[in-house]
């Protein structure tokens, strides 16, 4: 291990052993060394590898709880994703004598004035909100020594960079600088660079196999996908599905077909208002409903944990968004399955990024109210072979699948 846990303060080991992790991801390994040097990075890695620890961890370890002042802003293109990362902080600064605050835009004002009374040592917050309490000189960043920026990509995507940079303008100059986002294209890498000083790129790629995923696919007409996705759901004990979909156009048709058949699921479109989608995002996460039906749009920036299947309903663009969808399941390398509702034609370009990607590809039946797994496993368009049975496949047949031979 490049970096070892015992040289993060004792606040942090303790909260790490509560959480039940057993060593640092790859992503963590590379990066937490970088940020401890006072490096400018940008920072690319799959969902699910854990990036959110890659760069608070580092960062939280630097506060100094005699200072009553800012001294670490982290932010988030929305205000699911800044509340995620304020909960990690919080867990990670337990019985640390720091605090901290979320200042997320749609929020109550007067209640985030309150808590910057308290002097809190490290912000999560929305560029623009934070922006703004820095301008009303009511967020004092003078002592702020690093900044991270998540979601890089999106933030551009969504308009907030010109936030960013005033916020950032409103530091010190050797402020350190963190860019973070599950795919950097050139337009972001660019954007990055010229605020940065000499930054440090990591990036590292999500190793699925290890991450004991499962990749499934079924065979059926387009019309048939809803009854298939219903029988799926039905016949699968314990089921907690994230089910893509192209476009919200369709998601309406869709959800009240699968209502109509008793099916409990809710609905992320990039539309929903805030308050539907807080309700939304809640029930699934607490198990009050066992599918959310989303677009790639609305989930961005989401870090839901224990979703067992992934179901692509509708056909990614290309395998990076394969490869980001599916790595919604099996994150910290728990177990998960994605299940691909695929037309004949539709299942040559699943074989084809599976084999890209050198992981196995299943073929799941419906039968006698069953999920049953082939055996057979192809590696690409045209090669097929038998893998045997091993703990995986035990844990799936209890789990309510079956393998046929």
């Amino acid at each position: 291990m490049t970096q070892s846990l015992q040289s993060f303060p004792e606040f942090i080991q303790n909260a790490w052993n509560k959480s039940g992790f057993s060593a640092f991801t790859d992503i963590q390994e590379r990066a937490i060394p970088e940020q401890l040097e006072n490096k400018d990075l940008i920072i690319e890695s799959p969902t699910g590898t854990g990036k959110t620890l890659a760069y608070a961890l580092p960062a939280l370890s630097k506060l100094n709880p005699e200072v009553k002042n800012a001294q670490v802003l982290f932010l988030a293109p929305t205000r699911e994703l800044a509340m995620q990362i304020y909960d990690v902080c919080q867990k990670f600064t337990e019985n640390s004598g720091l605090s901290g605050a979320s200042l997320i835009g749609g929020a109550n004002m007067q209640r985030q004035l309150d808590k910057l009374k308290k002097k809190p040592q490290f912000i999560v917050g929305t560029p623009g909100r934070v922006k703004e309490l820095i301008q009303n000189k009511k967020l004092k960043v003078h002592e702020v020594k690093t900044i991270v920026i998540d979601e890089a990509d999106h933030i551009i995507e969504a308009g907030f960079n010109g936030d960013v940079e005033q916020v950032i303008a409103a530091t010190l100059k050797d402020r350190q600088l963190v860019f973070v986002s599950a795919t950097i294209n050139n337009k972001t890498e660019d954007w990055s660079k010229k605020l940065a000083v000499a930054p440090v790129i990591v990036k590292v790629e999500k190793d699925l196999v290890k991450s004991e995923v499962s990749h499934t696919f079924m065979v059926s007409d387009y019309r048939d996908k809803v009854e298939n996705l219903r029988k799926l759901i039905r016949h699968t004990p314990g089921i907690k599905a994230m089910v893509f979909i192209n476009s919200s156009m369709k998601m309406d048709e869709f959800a009240t077909k699968l209502e109509y058949k008793k099916i409990k699921l809710g609905v992320l479109a990039g539309n929903s208002t805030k308050q539907d989608r807080q309700r939304v995002i809640n029930d699934f996460k607490n198990g009050k409903i066992p599918v959310l039906l989303t677009t790639d749009v609305a989930t961005r920036g989401l870090d839901i944990p224990d979703v067992t299947h992934v179901v692509h309903f509708e056909m990614p663009e290309d395998v990076k968004q394969y490869v980001h969808r599916s790595g919604r399941t099996g994150r910290m390398g728990k177990e998960g399955t994605v299940v691909s509702l695929v037309t004949k034609a539709e299942l040559t370009s699943v074989k084809k990024w599976t084999a890209k990607m050198n992981v196995p590809l299943q073929k799941q039946l419906l039968e006698r109210g069953q999920v049953i797994v082939e055996e057979g496993v192809s590696r690409g368009p045209s090669t097929k072979r038998t893998t045997p049975t091993n703990e995986k496949n035990t844990q799936r047949k209890s789990d309510g699948f079956k393998k046929r031979r």
